[in-house]
């Protein structure tokens, strides 16, 4: 036990994670992601023959950090700006899309087309309504060029690991307790 990673399956249980949600255009699981993301380990269970688990289960043992960009958006700004809000880590990139209301596409037209309309709107605690029009500002900036992309670089990742290593130098992950010798 020590200071070996409590289990290998998933990813809470590394020392750090990157949370890559570039190119996010949406969806309805950013309160899933962020509500795992934000737990902190409080405690380990120690179960006999079984790997250590964290206490909440599933809780980041390290450091969480966030890569967007401007193709991040809906879902992608919301987690990014809820990363933020919350605490969970910085976000590295550059600023997200902007599009957090959300539509529905109920209307069929005639010919077989459908109509969308906006109808669910965003507030978030700290930015408000403003992440709609507008994104989320990085904690980090860094911009992958399109010569970084043709070269098959990308300082953004680059970014992020180097940030998460910095974290984990400056705060390692948690880890189980050893067990204490038995007595006699």
């Amino acid at each position: 036990m020590g200071s070996a990673a409590p289990g290998s399956g998933r990813a809470t249980q590394r020392e750090g994670l990157i949370v890559d949600v570039r190119y996010n255009r949406g969806g309805h699981t950013s309160q899933l992601v962020i509500e795992r993301l934000s737990r902190r380990v409080q405690a380990y269970q120690l179960g006999r023959h079984r790997r250590p688990e964290t206490y909440p289960e599933q809780a980041p043992r390290g450091p969480v950090v966030f890569l967007a960009n401007q193709w991040s958006g809906s879902d992608g700004d919301i987690v990014s700006a809820m990363a933020q809000v919350l605490g969970v880590g910085p976000v590295i990139g550059v600023r997200t899309w902007g599009g957090v209301v959300g539509i529905d596409g109920r209307f069929t037209l005639v010919d077989g087309t459908s109509v969308t309309q906006p109808r669910y709107a965003t507030w978030i605690r700290g930015p408000g309504f403003s992440v709609e029009n507008y994104g989320v500002d990085p904690d980090i900036e860094v911009v992958m060029t399109p010569a970084d992309h043709a070269a098959g670089r990308d300082p953004q990742l680059d970014a992020g690991i180097a940030e998460l290593f910095r974290r984990l130098a400056d705060n390692p992950a948690s880890s189980p307790p050893e067990i204490p010798p038995l007595s006699p």
